[in-house]
Parts: C-alpha cells; sequence; structure tokens
C-alpha cells in the first residue's frame, strides 16, 4: 500500500493557522488510517521548510511514497482535502 503524508506547516502567531489547525486535526482523527499526519512549525523545523518550499503559512503538501503531489497555501477545507487523499489512494 502506498505511503501518504499529508504535512501542515504553520507558525504559532499565524492567525489562518490557528482557523487551519482544527481542520487539519479533525481529518487526521477521522483518516489517520488512510494517511499519516505531521503538523510542521516552521519556526521550529525552518531547514525542511525551505526544503519543502515553504513561503506561506499555512501550507498543507500531500506526498504519496515521498513525491509531493499536491500543495495548498492558505487556509483549506477539510472537502478538499479529504478529496485529495481518497484520489490518491
Amino acid at each position: 500500500m502506498a505511503k501518504l503524508v499529508l504535512m501542515d506547516f504553520y507558525a504559532d502567531w499565524c492567525g489562518p493557522c490557528r482557523t487551519q489547525g482544527p481542520i487539519f486535526e479533525e481529518l487526521a482523527a477521522e483518516l489517520g488510517d488512510k494517511a499519516q499526519f505531521k503538523k510542521i512549525n516552521v519556526d521550529k523545523e525552518g531547514d525542511l521548510a525551505t526544503e519543502k518550499g515553504i513561503f506561506v503559512v499555512p501550507t498543507i503538501i500531500l506526498e504519496k511514497d515521498g513525491v509531493e503531489l499536491k500543495k495548498w497555501m492558505g487556509v483549506t477545507s477539510k472537502e478538499e482535502l479529504t478529496k485529495a487523499i481518497n484520489d490518491a489512494l
């Protein structure tokens, strides 16, 4: 089975990140058996953020077997993220 990873790049000082956080956490609770969910604080993991080309927070990246499938910048709906995960399976 393919390994799906959904990464939420955020910062504590970011207002839109506080909107995205609960959406991401709810999705992780519902779909945690289908994908791995990672929250990445860009202030603490700047090297990873740079490596992934993060210029805006929040940014969410969906990867399948280490290959980026999709990147969303700004607040993204639960429905859109759910569809992307299901399409990638």
